[in-house]
């Protein structure tokens, strides 16, 4: 049915010989009369007061739907509404498609957005729309809890759709637009050059990773977040790309995902979260509140984990992450040590490797399968993935002083940033940019804990506004 409420029945008259069943009824602004009484005739009697409410009260897991429906995606049909900016960019690559094999050229697309504006959903849909219409096409990120996530949920029962997932570094020998497209997804994980400690002396060319990837095909897009660039090699963001395929002649296409259309959680927040790291200019301010959003400071580690047990209860998915600041053991024959140590609350961080220990899954599967609330996620294991209520623990790595959040890079246990070659500036945007991945990855809600009591206090000043702050400000 479709109501042209701007047009009149001369405007339209050749539309009417289409519309000539009950099942494609057509009016305007001269039938509206005729367009109340269908309505009526279709809507049942009963109010659906009750039913509004159940839907309202209703628990939001867009990140499950995600994973759940994303072979069926890739597989069959479109399962994903993209609106405003995400169906922009979704258009703008198949344009690019097109004309590449049309006018044999090559162009380059680079998608932005934050936790939330649908980058993933984006890329997924891409993927199985591309691969229907016959066009070769993969998919890459340069994160292994991410692409093996893919391949289990996405790809489950069919090697032909887990071989569309590819790693950054799967490119180096490719040949030169031997893909149609390639979707380089979490792309602020691009690396300097994909060498590592197991390359081959002959593939340490020192390409640079970028290069490799424009090179592979026709259709390059790149989706990314700038503020989630948190390795010292890691290089994704848009100047660097936008720098290479100018090196190369290739012209760029952006599309900045910066609507208020979100898949989850809340700008409001995430704009606070950005001004209280720094990482955007105001400065640190009182959290206002989101009616969809909840904020919370815990009083303590075992506040955050028994509020967040309760969520896992009523049905909400939820995970605690914090800071890298603490030893990381091996496994012991008992199982996981518990390294993350707050006074007398301590649990282990997550595996480090590819096996289950106990029933603590795989370090890649943390964020998604059972037992992965039972220990502390890190930044590698939580960024790409998003679950119902975070919790998030604060090291002594970033702490309150003189009316914003300060660095202390010693207090920072990750061997990464611990190398001279990392200068003190770069040290402090990437654990600024980690606490800003770990701090929105919940959908409905965020509950925060600093081992530091000064920052307490700062945090709880912050949150005054909201009921939850002003009940810790009344405890402490």
């Amino acid at each position: 049915m479709a109501y042209l409420h701007n047009a009149a029945d001369l405007d339209v008259q050749d539309l009417f010989t289409l519309a000539t069943t009950e099942r494609t009824r057509l009016f305007t602004k001269t039938r509206r009369g005729a367009f109340l009484e269908y309505l009526r005739a279709q809507f049942a009697p009963d109010s659906g007061a009750g039913a509004a409410d159940r839907f309202l009260d209703g628990a939001i897991r867009p990140s499950k739907q995600l994973l759940k429906l994303a072979a069926e995606e890739i597989k069959n049909r479109e399962q994903f509404t993209l609106l405003d900016e995400q169906r922009l960019a979704y258009e703008m690559v198949q344009h690019a498609v097109r004309k590449a094999r049309r006018s044999d050229t090559k162009e380059v697309v680079i998608v932005t957005g934050g936790p939330g504006s649908g980058k993933s959903v984006i890329a997924l849909s891409l993927l199985g729309d591309l691969s229907r219409q016959g066009y070769s096409v993969l998919h890459a990120t340069g994160s292994r809890s991410f692409t093996q996530t893919m391949r289990r949920h996405v790809g489950k029962g069919s090697s032909r759709v887990k071989n569309l997932f590819k790693y950054f570094n799967s490119f180096m020998d490719a040949e030169r637009n031997s893909l149609d497209v390639l979707i380089c997804d979490e792309a602020h994980r691009i690396r300097e050059t994909s060498a590592n400690r197991f390359t081959k002396a002959t593939q340490r060319t020192g390409r640079p990773q970028v290069d490799e990837l424009i090179a592979a095909a026709r259709v390059p897009v790149f989706l990314l977040d700038e503020h989630q660039v948190v390795k010292p090699n890691e290089i994704g963001t848009v100047e660097a790309i936008k720098s290479h395929a100018a090196a190369m002649g290739i012209q760029v296409e952006h599309v900045p995902l910066d609507g208020q259309f979100r898949c989850g959680g809340s700008r409001r927040y995430e704009e606070w979260v950005l001004r209280l790291l720094d990482l955007q200019a105001g400065g640190p301010e009182e959290w206002s509140g989101d009616d969809h959003f909840d904020v919370r400071l815990a009083g303590s580690p075992w506040e955050m984990e028994n509020f967040l047990r309760d969520k896992l209860k009523d049905g909400y998915s939820a995970r605690i992450s914090a800071g890298y600041c603490w030893p990381w053991s091996d496994p012991e024959p008992g199982g996981l040590v518990n390294d993350v140590r707050i006074g007398d609350w301590s649990r282990p961080w997550n595996v480090k490797g590819e096996r289950a220990v106990g029933m603590a899954p795989p370090s890649a599967l943390w964020a998604t399968f059972d037992g992965g609330f039972e220990q502390v996620g890190c930044v590698y294991t939580a960024q790409g993935f998003e679950y119902d209520w975070s919790g998030v623990i604060l090291g002594p790595d970033i702490v309150a002083r003189d009316g914003r959040l300060v660095t202390v890079r010693e207090a920072n246990a990750d061997p990464d940033l611990k190398r001279r070659a990392v200068t003190d500036a770069q040290c402090e945007r990437h654990i600024r940019n980690i606490y800003k991945v770990l701090l929105t990855r919940g959908l409905v809600g965020t509950i925060i804990y600093s081992v530091d009591p000064q920052t307490q206090e700062f945090l709880a000043e912050l949150l005054a506004g909201s009921e939850q702050g002003r009940s810790h400000h009344r405890r402490t």
